[in-house]
């Protein structure tokens, strides 16, 4: 074999064998907790928040109480979801955790959206709900749950809940993220600010103009 030839192949095992360790990286916390504040006196920035000093770390850092009230659902879409992250529970910070609680009221639903960080659990607590997502590849999954029923949404498709019984449902979420981001398809495509442009919905779509103008005048 040519000298050539094999000082490349030499490199390329080299490269080969030390390339793991140059994406190498923690994939847990390496350290108890890290409660996150908004300030940065005395703090190291780890997942866009601050860490508090631990000696100064409480055990409300790590509680949130309310997930026993119903939410209000006297709205279009006749759902309310309330949220457990980063935000309200500053000890979810490097923890890859989040949770919610879905009220969703008779004949009401949870919009088509996505969570572009996490994957999620669904559990029925009260009611019946009809659940699903959508893959990369335009097929649908869907499932009727019932009180006890857990369902999983894979990260970044797009899935919905909607109440199909004849009673107010009740579901619980938990999420693998800190913060895992809520996009939900209406709104993102027709509210944007500025609007897209009307006539590139349009086509995409396959509506008039008119149409999407309506649509995005209500979002």
């Amino acid at each position: 074999m040519p000298m050539k030839s094999l000082s490349f192949l030499t490199s390329l095992s080299l490269l080969a064998l030390t390339f793991p360790f140059a994406i190498a990286s923690d994939p847990n916390p390496v350290q108890d907790f890290c409660v996150g504040v908004n300030t940065p006196a005395n703090g190291v920035l780890v997942n866009g928040k601050f860490c508090k000093d631990p000696t100064l770390a409480t055990a409300d850092d790590f509680y949130f109480t309310g997930l026993n009230q119903r939410g209000e659902t006297k709205n279009p879409f006749g759902f309310n979801v309330t949220f457990g992250n980063v935000d309200n529970v500053p000890g979810l910070n490097t923890l890859g955790l989040s949770f919610a609680r879905a009220d969703i009221g008779v004949n009401g639903q949870v919009p088509p959206h996505y969570h572009p960080r996490a994957s999620e659990i669904l559990g029925v607590s009260e009611g019946t709900l009809l659940v699903g997502f959508v893959t990369s590849d335009q097929r649908l999954f869907t499932k009727t749950l019932n009180v006890g029923d857990v369902f999983v949404f894979p990260q970044g498709l797009t899935h919905f809940a909607a109440n199909v019984g004849q009673v107010q449902a009740v579901a619980f979420a938990a999420l693998n993220s800190q913060n895992p981001g809520t996009i939900f398809i209406a709104d993102n495509v027709f509210g944007s600010n500025p609007p897209i442009t009307p006539s590139l919905l349009a086509k995409a779509f396959q509506l008039n103009i008119t149409t999407i103008m309506e649509l995005q005048a209500k979002f």
